[in-house]
């Protein structure tokens, strides 16, 4: 006889199906083999209804609700407890010292526990986070050095300062970084047959370059790229070459970081040492240890992304491939604006 799929069975008719095997057992006295032929089901099933059936009689073999278990509720304050607590930062901050740097499974199932005494596996904390529609991402780093009281005044003071004097005095604002690539730089992931590493081709000795760029909220971009180390005088090239492409139209107010090649002496000196220049250029710097604020950040991942789709031979080819990249986003306006609706930079898109 076919065996049939008694799982594909309405509850009802399962139910039904248990009861005739086990009557047919019990009161018929066939054998449990001869009942699963008949009946067209697994001789293991049989044993397991016969089993159930003498323990708890026939309501156990009663239908059941199908479909994964609820979840097991914890009260509403300790839920929305354990919610802040995931929302405030991570599971080894002070007050909290949960042995984990990460919120997983395992540390809500831990943090559960203590704020409830529930012990739950990690299958349930699981359970609970995609109800509280908490999803797995990658996290974003923050310095230890950065001071939190020092970003909020950036973001409620300084910048808006910023930019009424630009409206006023009718100036161009714009957002500078640097960044350097490297020939070893991580290339990405490849799919490959599983157990076999794949292998990517690559020049032996180990080169990069470096590039400084400035762009504003209305798609604008200008850079340089050069071998060798960012420093004052580096700094100080890229800035005559800004002067010079924007030609004086407009003041320009230029935000970058605190970047001792941004803040050295020289760099002052050489704006004091011409009036023109002074009134023409002016800098300003970012909170330390926030990275996240600058918009030119995005131009920086932007490029990154590009050159992962080629393996230079050697550093000039390396800057030519960032040169032609930098020269098509120039033409791309759009995409430079679009760079500002990233939402920890949209403060700066207006």
């Amino acid at each position: 006889m076919i065996r049939m799929d008694a799982r594909r069975l309405a509850p009802e008719a399962q139910e039904d199906l248990r009861r005739r095997v086990v009557n047919a057992v019990r009161a018929e006295g066939i054998s449990a083999s001869r009942a699963a032929r008949t009946f067209g089901v697994c001789r293991q099933s049989v044993g397991t209804w016969l089993t159930l059936a003498g323990a708890g009689g026939a309501r156990a073999l009663a239908a059941r609700t199908r479909g994964p278990k609820p979840v097991p509720r914890m009260g509403h304050a300790a839920e929305r407890g354990v919610v802040r607590a995931i929302r405030e930062g991570c599971p080894d901050r002070p007050g909290l010292r949960l042995p984990y740097p990460l919120w997983t499974r395992e540390a809500v199932a831990a943090l559960v526990r203590r704020r409830t005494g529930r012990a739950v596996s990690v299958w349930t904390a699981g359970r609970y986070l995609r109800r509280w529609d908490m999803t797995p991402q990658r996290p974003a780093r923050r310095a230890y050095e950065r001071d939190p009281a020092e970003v909020r005044a950036w973001l409620g003071e300084r910048y808006p300062a910023i930019r009424r004097r630009a409206k006023a005095e009718n100036a161009l604002i714009l957002w500078g970084d640097e960044m350097g690539l490297r020939s070893d730089d991580p290339v990405g992931r490849s799919y490959a047959p599983r157990g076999r590493t794949p292998v990517v081709p690559a020049a032996g000795r180990r080169f990069g370059c470096n590039m400084i760029s400035a762009i504003s909220n209305l798609g604008r971009l200008w850079f340089m790229v050069f071998g060798g180390r960012l420093n004052a005088e580096r700094f100080i090239e890229f800035l005559g070459r800004l002067l010079r492409a924007t030609g004086g139209r407009r003041k320009l107010f230029l935000i970058v970081d605190s970047h001792p090649a941004h803040t050295a002496a020289a760099v002052a000196a050489w704006l004091a040492a011409d009036p023109g220049r002074s009134r023409r250029l002016e800098l300003f710097f970012l909170p330390g240890y926030s990275p996240d604020l600058n918009p030119d950040e995005c131009l920086n991942q932007d490029t990154k992304q590009a050159m992962k789709k080629a393996r230079p031979a050697n550093q000039r080819e390396m800057m030519g491939n960032v040169r032609r990249h930098l020269h098509r986003r120039q033409m791309e306006p759009d995409v430079v604006k679009r760079f500002f609706q990233e939402p920890h930079v949209r403060y700066a898109a207006a």
